[in-house]
């Protein structure tokens, strides 16, 4: 655990560098552009080139070392940065540039997490894997939370560009955290699958081994399916809450939603989940869209604070029960190919979110619990009528059909006990141990 500890400390502080970064080219391009519609398209380039690498990034992790590849990924990020930060302090930073880099880091990050959840499975024990995942989690949710704070008071006071450059000894950290990671050659297994000469060939490895195992894929389709939900509330969220009170009330809610990730990633990170981990994923997925619904139902803040904090409560714990069933049941030296294809599956239903929610909410939810909307004599008479109520009732309505996904994955016996009918791969043993040195053989 102390080798994992050195590279989650280093992934951690990565994590709220490219926080800080993002959040001020945030400012910085609403201050040029004013425009909401520029910062959507940021999200986007740095969400979807990754998406389309991801297969061939997993070809890299499985043919380097771990701990090469997400050096590989940090060395670059910071000459991206780099080039960033000189192009802001000479005053030549425009949008498209920003496009440009934030898209090409998106593919570097979408090397270093196959990298960084395969190098943990060669370097915490299996009974700890469910901490490890949970620990990614804090990682993660404190990035959320410590990011904007730190990045609003540093823009006030050493401006973007500060922040940029900050960014950039972030990486180094990182990078300097690594050189004391040791982490074990994987070792070749014939059952596995090998390396493809053919890179094309290599990198639909994963998509067959998982097409292969219906357990596994019936996990990808909830996960999926999640992902959808939690980025249309990722964009709704403001509208449904700005729709009954102000800007300062939003951000106390989104504060406690915060909150409610880190306990729960603090929680797991303590209690390392349920003995079966299935369950943790969809005990916790029912309970998760339990929280959507109180978003939804009616127009309280109180409510939708309570909702949002049970929403965001239960993703480390769904997240870290799920790596720890995918890391103990795919084989360590295939998992750079296959964590990045279910990474690829998984978040492609984020962009498609990101796209929709928009066109939904304005075009078809919302005029329909206005004043005078077809449903708000009916609906509207249950959860409220006027502005963000529309929002309201496509909550409510994604809350049940991510239920309804999580019970029929439930039903599905090669989902419910995928963990018995698939072997696990790796040994119980403290370490997978690096293969010994070849000795010379005296006869005497």
């Amino acid at each position: 655990m102390r080798m994992f500890l050195r590279m989650w400390i280093g992934q951690f502080v990565s994590i709220v560098g490219s926080g800080l970064t993002a959040f001020a080219l945030g400012v910085w391009v609403y201050e040029q552009t004013g425009s909401a519609t520029q910062i959507g398209l940021i999200y986007m380039f740095a969400s979807l080139p990754g998406i389309i690498a991801l297969p061939f990034a997993g070809v890299i992790v499985d043919r380097w070392s771990r701990r090469a590849a997400m050096a590989f990924s940090d060395i670059v990020s910071t000459v991206f940065t780099t080039i960033l930060a000189a192009l802001y302090l000479t005053g030549r930073l425009e949008i498209w540039h920003i496009y440009t880099l934030v898209g090409a880091s998106s593919m570097l990050t979408a090397v270093k997490w196959p990298a960084f959840s395969a190098a943990t499975t060669l370097i915490v024990p299996k009974r700890h894997l469910g901490r490890a995942s949970a620990m990614t989690q804090i990682a993660q949710a404190s990035g959320y939370i410590i990011s904007p704070i730190v990045a609003g008071a540093l823009v006030m006071t050493i401006g973007c560009g500060g922040v940029i450059v900050l960014d950039i000894f972030t990486f180094l950290f990182s990078l300097g955290m690594l050189a004391f990671v040791r982490v074990p050659a994987t070792p070749a297994r014939e059952d596995a699958g090998g390396i493809d000469d053919s890179l094309l060939r290599d990198a639909a490895f994963g998509w067959r081994y998982i097409r292969s195992r219906a357990g596994l894929m019936g996990l990808l389709v909830f996960f999926s399916a999640s992902n959808f939900t939690l980025s249309l509330v990722q964009v709704l969220y403001t509208p449904l809450v700005l729709g009954i009170a102000d800007a300062n009330t939003l951000g106390r809610l989104v504060s406690i939603g915060g909150i409610g990730m880190v306990l729960g990633a603090l929680l797991m990170s303590a209690w390392g989940g349920p003995r079966r981990r299935v369950h943790g994923v969809f005990g916790f997925g029912l309970l998760m869209s339990f929280g959507l619904l109180l978003c939804g139902v009616r127009p309280w803040p109180l409510l939708m604070a309570a909702g949002l904090f049970i929403t965001l409560f239960t993703v480390p714990i769904i997240n870290a029960s799920s790596q720890a069933i995918w890391q103990t049941k795919v084989a360590p030296e295939v998992q750079g190919r296959v964590f990045a294809t279910r990474l690829m599956f998984a978040w492609s239903s984020r962009p498609l979110a990101y796209v929709a929610s928009g066109a939904l909410a304005d075009r078809f939810f919302e005029p329909l619990l206005m004043q005078g909307g077809a449903l708000a004599p009916s609906v509207g008479a249950w959860i409220g009528s006027g502005p963000g109520r529309g929002v309201a009732l496509l909550m409510i309505v994604m809350a049940l059909l991510n239920a309804a996904v999580a019970a029929a994955c439930w039903r599905s016996p090669s989902v419910r006990f995928v963990e018995d009918e698939l072997p696990d791969t790796i040994p119980d043993t403290e370490l997978i141990p690096p293969a010994p040195a070849q000795r010379a053989h005296y006869q005497f």
